[in-house]
């Protein structure tokens, strides 16, 4: 089976960094360890209300992963704004992402049926720049069949349901939403998608995602750099590098 690659997302570093309004920690010293540590590339989300990632962030991130030979992903809303960013700094991925001020975090996935007019003409000016576009979705095949449709070249997956059924001890639902997430990726495999998948991941949930046969990356961020403050963010990497690849061994035997 093919390997699972690890996109770290550093948001939160820049969280506890603004709590402060200092210039420290430093989510690019964090992009930095992380790539030792065995990520694969870097996520990084610019919000339109800037609470943690910065439009400075973004430039640094973008010079180091460049400078590094590992990829960028840039999450960002579908807004001309964040359009324009992208195009100026040409990550090596954009992930579109679903985005309200209020909320805490991501809260579901990118409507990409009801969206599609709007979306498709963003995938398509991203795509002619060279970067690589993905729609942040829930497990839905008609979520899938659109993303399909506007152009995307990947997927990512919404484990964020699945994951807090798991961490409730909702069993059943938790088993529910994996079958779902497996029929997704499937499909999503079917049309020629590459598959990602991201949001809520921790030590526990990781390997049942992971073992998806389909899932070419995951992207985890909270839960690391929570993990951080505990064993330091070069060991939490590791654990969860190691767990992903015994998933992927033990799918494979």
């Amino acid at each position: 089976m093919t390997k699972l690659r690890l996109g770290v997302n550093i948001d939160h570093v820049a969280t506890v960094r603004n709590a402060r309004g200092e210039g420290y920690p430093d989510p690019v010293r964090a992009a930095e360890v992380a790539l030792a540590a065995g990520a694969d590339g870097i996520t990084a989300h610019l919000r339109e209300d800037r609470r943690h990632i910065s439009d400075a962030d973004i430039e640094a991130l973008a010079a180091t992963c460049r400078k590094r030979g590992r990829p960028l992903n840039f999450e960002c809303a579908v807004t001309p704004e964040m359009e324009t960013i992208a195009l100026a700094h040409r990550p090596h991925a954009a992930c579109l992402v679903p985005e309200r001020r209020e909320e805490v975090t991501t809260e579901g996935g990118l409507d990409v049926v009801r969206g599609h007019n709007v979306i498709a003409p963003v995938v398509k000016r991203m795509a002619e720049a060279g970067i690589r576009v993905s729609c942040f979705i829930d497990a839905d095949p008609a979520q899938v069949a659109a993303a399909k449709s506007v152009g995307a070249q990947v997927v990512e997956l919404h484990t964020g349901a699945y994951c807090e059924a798991v961490r409730q001890g909702r069993a059943e639902d938790a088993a529910r939403l994996l079958e779902g997430l497996k029929a997704a990726a499937s499909e999503a495999a079917r049309l020629d998608l590459e598959v990602h998948a991201g949001h809520g991941i921790d030590y526990e949930t990781v390997k049942p995602v992971a073992a998806i046969p389909e899932v070419m990356e995951l992207n985890i961020g909270h839960f690391l750099i929570g993990e951080a403050i505990f064993i330091g963010l070069g060991p939490a990497i590791q654990r969860m590098r190691a767990l992903m690849d015994e998933a992927r061994r033990t799918r494979a035997a």
